[in-house]
């Protein structure tokens, strides 16, 4: 890779940011394709300040944002798509020479994934077990553009389901229902075409023998997509394939999401298979 005086800065701001797989992916990609372009992570604490610099240096050319800072950018940019204003969070940041502009590609990256893996969302039924800021991303994108019969969010903290689902209902008329996932997975199982793990359950640290989808409920007919990325396959995506069921890595997830960002950034068709194995690597070590 030549680093010269030409060279497009891209990065990704979070704090903490050590643990991001996001470098690995895009300076894979920018190799590849023999781009003039160099990916790096910042950890940072003062977002207007990071911002007014990226303003100011029209070689920042792009910038990928995660927790916690996904809401606080949102004040300092001079155009957020109507996806992310929805959504009320921004994860990449484009430089269109000083104009910062927003957008969230988690939600239409899972889209990618599905439409990918051969799956059509449209008149399904899709069952979210989960209500945090990953599950609000891709429930507002499916809700939006994929088209499904309908929706339902179950979560434990009653108040955070019903504001996304009062949230969902003031821009979509996809039907949306809210349920409690203590209770009611059962129930909901049996309904729904298309099942969304999003919890930490079953990630790398957390309790990864464990699933917020009681494995017995799965149907060989069902769609399974697991938003964790770490173990690659969870043990409800392993126990999907043996029930039968198409399955969705949560890496493609955040594979596709890369791959939108790219793109933005470069304008130009993202290697999306040195992407894949940039971040299997990752992943796996």
């Amino acid at each position: 890779m030549k680093i010269n005086t030409a060279t497009q800065l891209c990065a990704v701001i979070g704090n903490p940011v050590a643990h991001s797989f996001s470098p690995a992916l895009h300076n894979a990609a920018f190799e590849a394709l023999k781009l003039n372009y160099i990916y790096v992570a910042f950890r940072v604490e003062d977002v207007a300040g990071a911002l007014t610099g990226m303003r100011a240096l029209p070689s920042f050319r792009g910038m990928s944002v995660t927790i916690p800072h996904k809401v606080a950018v949102m004040p300092y940019l001079d155009e957020i798509d109507p996806l992310a204003q929805h959504v009320g969070c921004v994860n990449t940041i484009t430089n269109e020479q000083g104009r910062l502009l927003g957008s969230i590609t988690d939600g239409v990256g899972t889209l990618r994934a599905f439409d990918e893996a051969g799956v059509s969302l449209e008149g399904k039924r899709v069952l979210f077990a989960g209500a945090g800021g990953a599950v609000r991303a891709v429930a507002f994108a499916m809700a939006e553009k994929a088209r499904p019969a309908g929706i339902t969010i179950l979560g434990r903290t009653r108040s955070r389901v019903e504001s996304l689902v009062r949230d969902l209902r003031e821009t979509s008329p996809t039907p949306i229902t809210a349920g409690d996932l203590a209770t009611e997975v059962p129930k909901a199982m049996a309904a729904h075409e298309v099942v969304v793990q999003g919890t930490p359950l079953g990630m790398f640290g957390h309790e990864t023998d464990e699933s917020s989808i009681p494995v017995e409920y799965l149907r060989p007919e069902q769609v399974v997509f697991d938003m964790v990325y770490r173990p690659v396959k969870t043990r409800l995506i392993e126990a999907a394939e043996m029930a039968g069921c198409k399955v969705v890595l949560g890496m493609e997830m955040l594979l596709h999401q890369a791959v939108l960002q790219f793109e933005s950034w470069t304008g130009v068709r993202a290697p999306e298979e040195v992407m894949r194995a940039a971040l299997r690597k990752e992943v796996q070590t």
